[in-house]
């Protein structure tokens, strides 16, 4: 297998507009070695100008071919008129480029035809040491905490079981009454539906491989399925903020099954099925999916995201029977939060950077790398009359984070940060016999060591 670099200007080509469309890019222009140019051959897609680089990488599906047809749908500035192409599927879109500045840093690369002929014709050859070079610093990019805007949950009021219209279901939070996938244009939804009974004669095989994890046929009934529509909603849901919310059933009366999330570190597959009503075979998504809140364990799935500093301001809480005083509520949750972000900040100051949960971990209120060791953290806030309460439930917390996230790095502590001394000694000896670090302000030296 080769390896090549595949140049696109964004001033004749609108990349960023067509993916904004919905679109899905399938094929790309190529004028040389197009008899080395093989299936299977994998691609990078480099785009040129101030700020370029390489966005996304992928795999040829076939050998170049001759075309005269503008598929292009008025995203080329200029149509390109009869050429030779290459048919490709692009497997990962990077959430920030590899800059040419890398390139040009990394002898291995040096000499190579995208950094000395941007402008000849495409493609560019690669030599495996160079394509090798290029995957491990995508990679190694990755797990640098990715900036992923989570999802809040905002009006959504259905529980796991609930029965609903989908009629009623799409007025009160929007998207399409027809189709497998819905995206919302009105809430932070896609809504999407499994029916065997409607669903297999079009190829759509869902499986239930527990009770937890669910493989989820993407949409489009004949011909190769490709990230469009709502199959891009699907795998771009955590990225773009979305919720993914399952309903069983796909008319009439639908039962909600849940909030889902791709696999973090297996999102998606590729499988054959055939086409409506036992139509030719074509190529199929499997979207790998996991109930929000199952423990993740796999071992190369990453921890956390880039931390999301809380809100400070002092807002009442609404009353609630159980909650006599809600502005003593929004007082501690106000304390809460500077306590967070203090800390927060305390270990960025320090060159370490302060990670959010993501859907697939526990829900610790913010955690941080040192090499090898990962230390969750939990805050809580300590009046007299419910101090005991808090530190309790603060230990059990984190004795759980630390279980669960076991599995996903080579150490793991946990660190019960408080805002002030426990008036009982104890606790002190309690935490140390958890293995839980107990800290606060002033007395933190144990936490950065």
């Amino acid at each position: 297998m080769a390896a090549w670099v595949l140049v696109c200007n964004p001033k004749r080509f609108r990349l960023r507009e067509m993916l904004d469309d919905g679109g899905e890019l399938t094929s790309w222009s190529v004028g040389r070695h197009l008899s080395e140019i093989h299936e299977g051959d994998t691609f990078a897609l480099w785009l040129s100008g101030p700020g370029g680089g390489v966005a996304a990488l992928g795999r040829l599906t076939g050998e170049p071919f001759w075309t005269d047809e503008d598929d292009d749908e008025g995203y080329w500035a200029e149509a390109p008129g009869p050429r030779h192409v290459a048919p490709l599927r692009v497997e990962r879109w990077l959430e920030t480029l590899v800059p040419r500045a890398w390139f040009k840093g990394q002898s291995v690369f040096v000499g190579t035809g995208v950094l000395t002929q941007p402008f000849a014709t495409n493609p560019h050859r690669l030599t495996d040491q160079q394509w090798g070079a290029l995957v491990a610093e995508v990679e190694r990019t990755a797990t640098d905490a990715p900036e992923v805007r989570l999802p809040q949950n905002g009006d959504w009021d259905l529980e796991p079981g609930d029965e609903i219209r989908r009629v009623d279901l799409h007025t009160r939070y929007g998207g399409s009454r027809q189709g497998g996938i819905s995206p919302s244009k009105t809430s932070n939804n896609v809504i999407f539906f499994t029916d065997p009974r409607t669903g297999e004669q079009h190829g759509y095989q869902d499986v239930w491989e527990s009770e937890d994890h669910f493989r989820y046929t993407g949409e489009g009934q004949a011909g190769d399925q490709v990230f469009t529509r709502g199959n891009k909603a699907i795998r771009d849901h955590l990225r773009e903020g979305r919720h993914l919310r399952l309903f069983i059933g796909s008319r009439g009366i639908v039962r909600y099954a849940g909030e889902w999330i791709l696999d973090p570190n297996h999102p998606y597959s590729w499988g054959r099925a055939p086409s409506t009503g036992g139509g030719e075979e074509r190529q199929v998504i499997h979207f790998h999916m996991i109930r929000v809140g199952a423990a993740v364990t796999a071992p190369d799935v990453p921890v956390g995201t880039v931390y999301r500093v809380e809100d400070e301001g002092t807002m009442p809480a609404p009353a609630a029977p159980s909650a006599p005083d809600p502005a003593l509520m929004g007082e501690t949750l106000s304390k809460h939060r500077r306590l967070q972000n203090g800390l927060a900040q305390e270990a960025g100051d320090r060159g370490l950077q302060p990670l959010s949960p993501l859907p697939t971990d526990p829900a610790f209120d913010l955690a941080w790398r040192d090499g090898d060791t990962l230390t969750v953290a939990e805050v809580k806030s300590l009046r007299l009359e419910n101090e005991s309460h808090q530190l309790r439930t603060g230990l059990g917390q984190l004795l759980d984070y630390v279980d669960q996230l076991s599995a996903r790095a080579p150490q793991v502590r946990g660190v019960l940060w408080v805002e002030r001394a426990p008036s009982e000694d104890r606790w002190l000896g309690i935490c140390e016999r958890a293995g839980v670090i107990l800290a606060w302000p002033g007395a933190d030296t144990k936490v950065w060591q």
